[in-house]
Parts: C-alpha cells; structure tokens; sequence
C-alpha cells in the first residue's frame, strides 16, 4: 500500500480534492444500491417499521383519548367514567413498549447480515482487484472502508433508515390530528416548518461534505498508524519516532478541525430542531389559554393539543440526528461502491483453455512489455526468453531494470503491455487464472507472512499438504531448526507480518512455502518463481539451502532474480537485464569471461 508522506494541512472549510477513483455522491444513489443487499430480510424489516410506526402512533392517539376524559368524565365528576378511558390509555401504553421491544427484536438479524454480506463482497472484491488498483489505495483507507463504514451502514439499517421513514408518517399524521383538534394551533405548527425545511436542507448539503472528509481523513490516519506500528524497528532506529508523531498530531488535528466543524453544523441544527418547536408551544399555549378563556375552546381540547405538541417536537428533534446519520450512511455507500465499482482488470477469459492433464514446464516469454499503471514509460520493452522444462535461469539486472516486474507476469498479478507469454505453447492469457497460479509458485523477495501458525503460513498454497510435507519443505530451506524450537513448533503463532522473526527466517518460511507449493503432495506446480529468495541469508545457511534446492530445482521450471555470484550459480542460465531488454545469455562462468555488464553486476567477480 502505498504511504501518504505529505502532513496534511488543509482548512476543513474547504473542499479537499477527490481521490483517485473516487464519485461525485449522487444524492441517495448510493443507499438506493444499496437496496438487493436488503432485499432478503424485506419481510423481515418491513415487519418491524410498520411495528414502530402503529406503536409510535399510540402516542398521537393517547392524547384524544385524555381530551374525552378531561370534557367528559373529569368536567362532569364522574370519577367512575374514568376507569375504562383510563384502560385504553394503558393499552396504547403496552402497546407502544411491545412496538419497541418488536421493532429491536426484528431488526436485529437483518441488520447484522447486511453488515457480513457487504464486508465478504468488499473483502472478495478486493482480493479480485489487479495488484496496480492495490497500489493506488491506502491500507487505512482500505480499513476504513472494509470496518468502520460498514458498521455505518448497520446502523444506518437497524436504526436511522426505519425512524426516517416513521418520523416520515408519525410527523404529517401528527400535524394533521393537531389541525383537527384547533386549525390555529396547527398553523402556527405548519408556519414553523418552514424555516425548519431549510434549515435541514442546508444541513444536509453542507453535513455531506464534512462528513466525506472526515471518513477519508479517519482512513489516512489510520494509515499512518499501522505503518508506524509495522515500521516501529525502522522508526527507532532512524530516530523518526517524532517526526511520525508529528504527522499523526497533524493529522489528528485535521481531522479534529473537520469532527468541530460536524459538530457546529449538527448543533446550528439542533438549536433549530429544538428551539423553534419550543417557541411553537409558548405561541399555541398562549393562544389556547386564550380561548380557553373565551370560551372558544375546551380545556380537553387544549391539554390534548399542547401534549401532542410537545410529542411531536421529539420527532422532529430527531430527525436532525437521523439526517447527519443519513449523511454519513450516504458518505460509507459512496466509499463501498467506489471499490466494488473499480473495474476488474485480470480476469478469467471467456472462453478458458481446458489444461492437459500432463503439463511439461516449457516457458516462453515472447516480445514482452509492460508498464506500470499510469507510467508513461514501458519498463520491458521486448523481452524474449525461453525456459526449458525443468531447467533454471537466473535473471541479473541492475536495481530498476524491471527484474521483480518481470517476475509478477508469469502468474498474472499484473498483465502483459504487449507481445505472450506460454506455458507449453499455451498462452497464460487463455487460461483460467485458478489454473495457472496452480501451476506457478512464487516466493517473493520481500516475505509477507500472516498472523498463523507456522505450518498454515507455509501450507498456504498447499491446504492438502500434511505435517511430512511442511518439515521436508522446511528442510530444504534450512527452517526445521529454527522452528522446532520455536514454543510450540509448527502450531507457533508468528505474529503479525511475522515480525518476531528475523529477517533470514522470515525468508526461510516464504522459501518453504514456495517449495511446498511446488513440490508438495497436492501440488500441480510445474513452475517457480523466485524473487532473489536467499538475498537475507548469511553466507553458511545460503550454501546448505543451496544444495538442499537443487534437488527442488531439478524438477520444476525455475526463472530466479539473483544479486549474488552464488545464486547465480546456482542456475543452469544466467538471462541479463538491462533496459528493458536481455541483452546476454549464458552460464554464469560463460559471462562472466564474455560480459562487463555481467562482471559489473556481479561485483567484478572473474574467473
């Protein structure tokens, strides 16, 4: 993943540019997508908001049925007319509790569903993508999205959508009895909706902003600190510590300008939302005190007005709370479909080659060109080479020389600018990409282990392979030592990127697993691909590995990157790179006499 260096300073007030790949929020685009991952539990959902709405409306029916008692029985002192009023108005009150207890109870299931459905599509979505889209995103960001943002759209879900659309009915049904029971308290009602529609509106125009760029400002800084923590040897030892520290401070401070600035947008909304419907009271009370006394209007009439007013302000408050909620659920759709809409670049073609059961091992990399996405100059501009089965050739070239690109061809982590690639005369491109990266195993220079044990990190291309297997491919990388006395050998957890090993170890067991791969029980490997696999070994271990890989070698077709005069050695062919080209072929003793590039490379070793 790529780092953002740069500490970020920008006033929150304005507008940040986008990022690569990302849209324009097309208003309720997103949410509106959003819909076939809830289309399933429908029932279920639906169930539950018209639950909340009947259970909300109670509410706005209870004070009718307080306005009866006052004029009726309470005007009349007839106590005992009160007893069966008085029973409704406890029923409307379970009722309301069950509606509630109903509604959670619902929603639940559904809501969390949504939430693994969406995080398995964004997960597989991203392992689906080209290596180069890997490249252009930030793993905080990545984070960000896969985490944070779906736990927005969980809530969004199981809580903010259904109350909008309860709040969408509760609040005109609710205007509505108030015309019926006094037009004049209900207008004066109507009258302060006005201001608060634009009040809302604007919110929701400048809150959309805001919190787009806080969500993106929480990846970079999530970013920072989880490189920091996977580079806190390289930190230390640089001393950077601080320098780090600054730039997650300014960060920080970025995004604790744009959290401020939510905060004082929601707030102008809540002073709203909750001033004006308060104000609306004190005008209707005063007013129907008025009548009251004039006889205009019933003391009933006025107790039930004034107690459904004072519910209905509740509605409303919230509403500015579920439209900054609606806000940020709009803000994570636009995130999540950003990546799910990023186009496939690698995929299988359409009408795959069926593999012969036998496959020989026979490479033949013909015209090959490549750059990097968004490069404008080819890093292989016509390369040729030809790998016999079972044959290894060792590829030398000058740090840049587009030995690693190279390499990253074969199995399809990136594809080919121009000109083919053949195993046994078949071009990599027809195949299903299953079936070619079966039968290539790679070993890449820098070793990526995962939070596992030691025997799933090195079984990771060979899932079928047993114990036998795991010990002889550690064998031949010269790990068995090391990892028998590790605390519990091969069950041994080695941590995150396998940090807790050193360098040579960690290379050791990314040997071993390209080993297994290729050689072991349930392997179809006829290839491998190694990037400069010995380049963190001492000069001891490095022979024994050697002579324990040669054996390997014998059996598969190999194309390594090689730095040293002994990793070359070990190879039946040496192939130089030198811009963009091979521009020399031979063994390594045949070079060495005939090429300066070669010796120079080598570090002017002769024979």
């Amino acid at each position: 993943m790529s780092v953002a260096l740069d500490v970020a300073t920008a006033d929150p007030e304005v507008d940040r540019p986008e990022r690569p790949g990302a849209s324009a929020p097309g208003r309720l685009q997103s949410l509106r997508r959003f819909w076939p991952y809830v289309r399933p539990y429908r029932r279920a959902l639906l169930g539950a908001t018209t639950l909340a709405i009947l259970s909300s409306l109670t509410a706005v029916v209870i004070p009718l049925v307080i306005a009866r008692i006052i004029d009726g029985p309470i005007a009349r002192r007839d106590f005992g007319g009160v007893v069966v009023p008085v029973l409704v108005v406890l029923g409307l009150g379970l009722l309301e509790a069950v509606g509630v207890w109903g509604r959670r109870w619902l929603v639940s299931k559904p809501a969390s569903m949504v939430e693994i459905t969406m995080r398995a599509k964004i997960f597989r979505k991203l392992q689906s993508l080209a290596i180069g889209r890997h490249d252009s995103w930030e793993s905080g960001q990545l984070l960000s999205r896969a985490v944070d943002d779906m736990a927005t759209l969980r809530r969004f879900v199981a809580f903010a959508g259904p109350f909008l659309i309860i709040h969408f009915v509760l609040i005109p049904v609710g205007l509505l009895v108030l015309l019926g029971l006094s037009w004049q308290i209900g207008l004066i009602f109507v009258v302060i909706a006005i201001p608060l529609t634009y009040i809302c509106v604007r919110f929701e125009r400048e809150y959309s902003v805001a919190s787009r760029r806080s969500q993106d400002q929480s990846g970079d800084l999530a970013t920072t600190a989880e490189e920091s923590a996977q580079g806190v040897r390289v930190l230390k030892a640089f001393g950077r510590g601080v320098f780090f520290g600054g730039r997650f401070t300014a960060q920080s401070r970025e995004l604790q300008r744009t959290e401020l600035l939510k905060v004082r947008l929601d707030a102008r909304l809540w002073s709203a939302m909750t001033g004006l419907p308060q104000l609306a009271i004190a005008f209707a009370l005063g007013y129907g005190a008025y009548a009251v006394v004039h006889g205009s209007m019933t003391l009933g009439t006025l107790v039930a007005a004034i107690t459904l007013a004072n519910f209905m302000q509740w509605p409303i408050i919230w509403t500015g709370f579920l439209l900054a909620e609606l806000n940020d659920a709009r803000t994570a759709g636009d995130r999540y479909w950003e990546i799910i809409d990023t186009p496939v670049d690698i995929t299988d073609p359409a009408d795959p080659v069926e593999l012969p059961e036998t496959i020989v091992g026979e490479l033949r990399l013909e015209g090959v060109k490549f750059a990097f996405p968004d490069a404008k100059e080819e890093v292989l501009h016509d390369v040729s080479l030809k790998v016999r089965p079972g044959e290894t050739v060792a590829l030398v070239g000058a740090t840049g020389s587009g030995k690693t690109a190279l390499l990253n061809l074969i199995p399809r982590l990136y594809d080919l600018a121009g000109g083919a690639i053949t195993i046994d005369g078949i071009d990599i491109a027809t195949m299903r990409l299953t079936d070619l990266r079966a039968l290539v195993s790679v070993a890449f220079e820098e070793p990526v282990l995962f939070s596992a044990s030691v025997r799933e990190n090195v079984a990771l291309g060979d899932p079928s392979a047993t114990d036998a297997d795991v010990r002889r491919a550690l064998g031949v990388a010269q790990a068995t030592e090391f990892v028998d006395n590790l605390p519990w050998g091969l069950d041994t957890r080695i941590g995150e990127q396998g940090l807790s090993l050193s360098g040579g170890q960690r290379q050791r067991l990314a040997l071993a697993r390209a080993v297994l791969s290729g050689a072991g029980a349930g392997s179809r490997s006829r290839i491998m691909v190694l990037d400069d696999p010995l380049s963190a070994l001492d000069v001891e271990t490095e022979e024994r590995v050697q002579e324990r890989l040669r054996t390997v070698l014998a059996g598969a077709t190999t194309l390594l990157v090689a730095h040293r005069p002994s990793t070359a050695a070990l190879a039946d062919r040496v192939a130089v790179l030198a811009d963009g080209r091979i521009v020399a072929e031979g063994t390594h003793d045949q070079l060495l006499r005939s090429s300066s590039r070669y010796r120079e490379l080598m570090g002017g070793e002769q024979q």
